[in-house]
């Protein structure tokens, strides 16, 4: 553990709960790809298949308890307690387009060929495109609540930080998982241009906000 990963899992923690908080304060989930959260889901599901197996720390165990609970309420409200607010027509991704080459991928390139260790290796190859029906939705929209965005900045800040565990990791203990560093940088590419636009969004608001009228 250090002090990356810690605010790692807390950036992650936090962005799930923007989201949720968004969903019930609002009772909608407009503007939240469903898809995206399914694709989470089972990321969680399959990479922590070894709470069953494998005793790390009470930390790690809490934290993946919690994950997989929220991952699947989330999934609940938008398909189910607020399934009338959600936009279905515009989560239009085909995850198939997704599921089949990361399926595939993680039976060609894993650590070992056994079961939870191919599962384990889905899940990270998964994550790292899990938030593209997310991000598809908002440029078919052209538009994104501001909770929705707060939400996608601190997943993107969650994997910032945890390539910046990794290279401490590097550095302190010689340790390097390809399959984990070249996957998380993948899906911190994917956020790049998210954060770009987020950023000078909110120094713009902040210049409008602060210049008088003429």
């Amino acid at each position: 553990m250090n002090i990356f990963r810690i605010l790692g899992d807390v950036s992650h923690l936090l962005a799930i709960i923007i989201l949720l908080a968004k969903i019930v304060k609002s009772k909608s989930c407009a503007g939240i790809s469903g898809k995206s959260q399914i694709l989470f889901a089972l990321v969680f599901t399959t990479r922590y298949l070894d709470l069953f197996t494998n005793f790390i720390s009470v930390y790690n165990t809490v934290m993946k308890v919690i994950f997989l609970i929220c991952a699947y309420v989330t999934v609940h409200m938008i398909y189910v307690k607020f399934r009338k607010t959600f936009d279905s027509e515009n989560d239009s991704f085909r995850l198939e387009f997704l599921l089949v080459p990361v399926t595939g991928l993680s039976f060609l390139e894993n650590h070992s060929f056994t079961p939870l260790e191919i599962l384990w290796t889905f899940s990270i190859y998964l994550e790292s495109v899990a938030i593209l029906p997310q991000l598809f939705m908002i440029s078919k929209t052209g538009e994104a609540e501001t909770i929705t965005t707060h939400y996608l900045f601190f997943l993107g800040l969650y994997r910032a930080l945890y390539i910046a565990n990794w290279v401490w990791r590097y550095h302190t203990e010689n340790f390097y998982d390809q399959i984990a560093v070249v996957s998380g940088v993948v899906q911190t590419i994917f956020y790049c241009d998210f954060f770009y636009l987020y950023v000078t969004k909110d120094l713009h608001s902040i210049y409008i906000q602060n210049t008088p009228p003429p």
